[in-house]
Formats: structure tokens, C-alpha cells, sequence
């Protein structure tokens, strides 16, 4: 079971990259956002709201077994966060928009601005996974704006 939960926990073993493991496990969120954009938004909901649930007690045992911390080899929180940034906007499928969410996403989950700064205080595998999915949400927020400007460009 062990082995499981840290092969889960690891990105299938992308969080044990020596350089920059926080992105190069973030990859794997890149082509799971793309599929759940080609899905209803019901959907979406659902199977992110699943996979944020399902990630919390992983993270947990997995950061237990590391030292009781968020580990850097833990990127399960940020492959199912990042489709939080993109959620519901169908136009991020496109490949610029998607790699403009993700390099957002990045900066976000890197810096830690407020809320996600907070976020990462809740004790437990709900803080590795809460921090996340704040970034992704402010995230959303910067999708969302970008691709209003984007279209009203298109239009002119």
C-alpha cells in the first residue's frame, strides 16, 4: 500500500525530479485539464472535486512517510489542482492559453500569495492540497480575464 500511495503521491515518480519537481510533476496536470475541458461543465465539477477529495488523504500518508510535511516530492496536490485554473473555460484548450494557466499556476503556487500563504497552514494533507487549489483558483480568475480580453481582440 505504501508503494502505491507514493507512486501516487509522486506523479507516478515526476515529483522526484532533482530539478523543479513542483513543475515538471505539474506537467501531468497539463493533459488531464485539457480532457476535462472537453467534458460538460457537470462534469468538470465532479471529477475535480473528486480528485481534489482523493488527493488529500495520499498527500497525507505520503507526507507522514516523508517527515510530516509537504514534501517537494509530493505533487499529486498540484496535477489535480492545476485543472481548477482552467475550469469551465473551453477556450483554454487552446494551447497558449493552456501554457499562459499553467506558467500563471506556477507563479502562483511558488509564491504563495495570499490566500494560498493560509491555505498551506491547515495542518494534514487538507493544507498540501488547499494550497493549490488556491493558486489555481486566483489563477481562474487570471484565465478568465485573459481570455475576455482575448476574445474581444478577436472581434475587433
Amino acid at each position: 500500500m505504501d508503494n502505491v500511495v507514493m507512486w501516487l503521491a509522486t506523479g507516478l515518480g515526476t515529483g522526484l525530479s532533482p530539478w523543479a519537481s513542483g513543475t515538471v510533476g505539474s506537467l501531468l496536470g497539463l493533459p488531464l485539464a485539457w480532457w476535462l475541458l472537453g467534458r460538460s461543465l457537470r462534469l468538470q465539477l465532479a471529477l475535480v472535486a473528486a480528485m481534489l477529495v482523493a488527493a488529500v488523504p495520499v498527500c497525507h500518508l505520503a507526507a507522514e512517510a516523508l517527515g510530516g510535511k509537504d514534501d517537494g516530492r509530493i505533487v499529486l496536490d498540484e496535477i489535480v489542482a492545476f485543472p481548477v485554473a482552467v475550469l469551465g473555460q473551453s477556450a483554454a484548450r487552446h494551447p497558449a492559453a493552456l501554457a499562459g494557466a499553467f506558467v500563471v499556476y506556477r507563479l502562483f503556487d511558488a509564491t504563495k500569495p495570499p490566500p494560498a500563504a493560509q491555505a498551506e497552514a491547515v495542518s494534514g494533507g487538507l493544507g498540501i492540497v488547499l494550497d493549490d487549489s488556491a493558486a489555481a483558483a486566483m489563477t481562474w480568475l487570471v484565465v478568465a480575464g485573459g481570455l475576455v480580453l482575448w476574445r474581444r481582440r478577436q472581434r475587433s
